[in-house]
């Protein structure tokens, strides 16, 4: 089932298993790091996040139209992992939320410079039959990492118990791992098109069902804050710190299995239906969250959530690849990225906002409604998308 996987597609599913080993040890820390060491408020936890987010989108889509333009796709992926790297040993440092700002705007800097180029160099490498197979093999690995980074913190956190920063200065070394085999073992994909010399974040060149693909996606972001909202409603539900890393490995265990299935599912059946059926879980997860305040209903939820992950992240991705043409991949995965980048800032501090004034519950309401009005209106896209034609990746 795997052979027909490009070795381009192999090599960055491990980069990416080793960045996430290393992101992921931090990731579900550092709200609880932000709340109980440094006394930082729900809102300012995500002005963080929102802040951070925003900025990366930014420099996604600066990345796509450079590797557009120029084909350093190679060069620009292993740039960003660097810089990701080099945000860990800002945030084993941090005495102030400030700190924490300047690490994760670091880290977010390197996601936004490699994501764009990396997703064309897969999409570069891969038949178009094969798209959602390659994305959702690439999201598999990319979240066992996301599955190992937490054990990892969990037993950091055993052995010496709420020390975050002892966790934050050992997520450097996989990070290290990441940046060497982009050096040693990614090639460019093959011959990257050359954009024209207009190239840049704009929207030309691209046609109305790009963009309403790209409205929609905004719309439902909106609703999607920070997974740090989810860690904290795992916390307010009496989840210890120990085990809230234990929950958020389960989230992504059940992202990793659904993954590569549901890449094959959208190959076989066809993308919109499962990015549908993927928005419906999404408002029904949410909903769920609104509702309970049971530790284990909110371990199941996680889990739901990671379902939610797996079947929908690399199929929107290869859904994207066939709304665009060749010589504007990386833009438009730039675009993309920076869409729902963007919606991290405002939706995070709506959902901060709606936390701290109506409590634990309003955010997550809000989410479910976002998500099935996206997925009212991608249902309409995809009814209409039907009857035109598709770009391939040559």
């Amino acid at each position: 089932m795997l052979s027909p996987i490009p070795r381009n597609v192999w090599v960055t599913g491990w980069v990416s298993f080793f960045m996430d080993v290393s992101s992921e040890m931090v990731y579900p820390l550092v709200p609880l790091f932000l709340s109980s060491s440094l006394g930082a408020s729900k809102s300012i936890i995500g002005l963080i996040e929102g802040i951070a987010e925003a900025a990366a989108s930014l420099l996604q889509v600066f990345s796509g139209a450079l590797a557009d333009r120029f084909g350093k796709n190679k060069l620009l992926m292993g740039l960003g992992y660097g810089i990701s790297t080099c945000s860990r040993p800002v945030l084993a440092l941090a005495t102030g939320w400030g700190m924490v700002l300047a690490a994760r705007l670091t880290d977010r800097a390197g996601k936004g410079i490699r994501t764009a180029p990396r997703d064309a160099i897969i999409a570069a490498s891969t038949p178009p039959e094969r798209l959602g197979l390659a994305f959702g093999f690439h999201r598999a690995l990319d979240q066992a990492g996301a599955v190992l980074g937490p054990a990892v913190a969990l037993l950091m956190l055993a052995l010496w118990t709420a020390d975050h920063r002892v966790v934050f200065w050992w997520s450097i070394v996989p990070g290290l791992l990441a940046v060497t085999l982009i050096i040693c073992f990614i090639s460019s994909g093959g011959p990257t098109p050359r954009a024209p010399e207009w190239t840049s974040w704009s929207l030309r060149g691209f046609d109305t069902r790009f963009t309403a693909y790209l409205a929609i996606i905004g719309l439902f972001s909106l609703g999607n804050s920070s997974n740090a909202f989810l860690i904290l409603k795992a916390e307010h539900a009496g989840i210890s710190p120990a085990w809230i890393s234990g929950v958020y490995l389960a989230f992504n265990g059940a992202y990793v299995l659904v993954s590569v299935p549901g890449g094959i599912l959208a190959d076989r059946l066809g993308m919109p239906p499962v990015i549908l059926g993927g928005l419906m879980l999404f408002a029904a997860v949410y909903g769920g969250f609104a509702l309970t305040t049971s530790p284990w209903i909110i371990a199941g939820l996680f889990v739901l959530y990671g379902v939610y992950m797996g079947l929908t992240e690399g199929v929107k991705r290869a859904y994207l690849a066939t709304l665009v043409p060749a010589e504007r991949k990386a833009t438009g995965f730039g675009l993309y990225h920076m869409v729902v980048g963007v919606a991290i800032l405002p939706a995070s501090l709506i959902a901060g906002w709606m936390w701290d004034t109506l409590g634990p519950a309003a955010p997550f309401w809000f989410g479910a409604g976002m998500a099935a009005l996206a997925a009212v209106l991608f249902a309409w896209l995809s009814a209409w998308n039907t009857h035109l034609p598709q770009y391939d990746r040559a």
